[in-house]
């Protein structure tokens, strides 16, 4: 049976989480920060204020028919087009998988600037998993990166992310995300591992640019600048992020239905290779070759050249998918 679906995407195989079921809860690009490096591109609804933006029910109906079948995944993550924590019903979301689907592993990708709500952090609790982002906490960097929605501060952020610490049970992975220029100078990594230390995540987790942002100037950091970015934090276990390996195809059934559409729904919420679409989607390079001539005879994707190649994304004017 054709399953379709607007608020699941995947599996992709992600750099970081494996076999992971998407789930998006935001129309886009709805977020609290409008982060120079995004590969989603420029936030065109800038809020810090949650609001059930999908229907909550909806959502859960869309998990429960996805999950009966038992599919195989290593992980089931909350992002998307947008910050997922700024949706009102994401606990509730939570609670229903961790109660009726125990087995499988929940991650929330978050931006961490909601963190200082109690509210929040509570809806956040039962999740195996949660990767905030800290990129910077001067002032000045922090606004130049993240230009963020009113109300939200560097202070603010860091104090939600040592509350988050102090009650919730499960593994934080901070990213950091080397912007080179912008935070990677010895004061700003000096001032991100004093946090880290409030912080005491389980992991961090050193980013770079790895598909186009949404600000042409923002480069990818290079293997010495990462190495030094690293050195800071060495009293921490540290990863710097790099591309998926190769994996088996999931298995399971496309939320989307069919290749197409699964192609469709990757690159509206990540610019990606043909590299990047066979590891996530489990396809040959002819299959996907063929789907993205399909899209482009038809208008519908746009093409960008970066050091590890040609990167295809949905054209973003018009209709977005979910509505906004």
């Amino acid at each position: 049976m054709k399953l379709v679906m607007k608020h699941l995407f995947g599996p992709v195989n992600s750099r970081r989480l494996g076999i992971s079921l998407g789930i998006d809860l935001v129309p886009f690009k709805t977020c609290s920060l409008n982060c120079v490096y995004c590969e989603c591109g420029r936030t065109s609804r800038l809020t810090a204020s949650p609001a059930e933006f999908a229907p909550t029910d909806e959502v859960i109906a869309e998990l429960r028919m996805y999950l009966a079948s038992q599919p195989r995944l290593d992980a089931i993550t909350f992002s998307g087009s947008g910050e997922p924590t700024l949706h009102s019903g994401i606990g509730r979301i939570i609670d229903v998988i961790k109660d009726e689907f125990p087995g499988y592993r929940v991650v929330v990708l978050t931006n961490g600037t909601l963190l200082w709500r109690e509210a929040v952090r509570r809806s956040l609790l039962r999740a195996d998993v949660i990767i905030p982002s800290l990129d910077a906490l001067g002032e000045e960097a922090f606004k130049k990166i993240s230009r963020p929605a009113p109300g939200i501060t560097p202070r603010r952020l860091l104090d939600g992310l040592v509350r988050l610490r102090g009650e919730f049970a499960g593994r934080i992975l901070l990213e950091i995300f080397i912007v080179p220029g912008v935070n990677d100078s010895e004061e700003e990594l000096s001032r991100l591992a004093e946090a880290c230390g409030r912080i005491r995540p389980d992991r961090i987790q050193i980013n770079s640019l790895d598909r186009p942002g949404s600000e042409k100037w923002v480069r990818p950091a290079s293997a010495e600048e990462l190495a030094r970015a690293r050195s800071f934090f060495s009293g921490f276990e540290v990863d710097i992020i790099g591309k998926p390996g190769p994996r088996a195809a999931t298995g399971a059934a496309r939320p989307g239905g069919g290749l197409d559409e699964a192609v469709r729904a990757t690159l509206e919420r990540r610019p990606s290779t043909v590299e990047d679409l066979c590891r996530a989607l489990g396809a040959s390079p002819g299959k996907i070759e063929k789907t993205l001539a399909g899209l482009a005879s038809r208008g519908l994707i746009t093409t960008s050249e970066l050091s590890r190649g040609t990167f295809y994304a949905i054209k973003k004017e018009g209709p977005k998918r979910g509505g906004a």
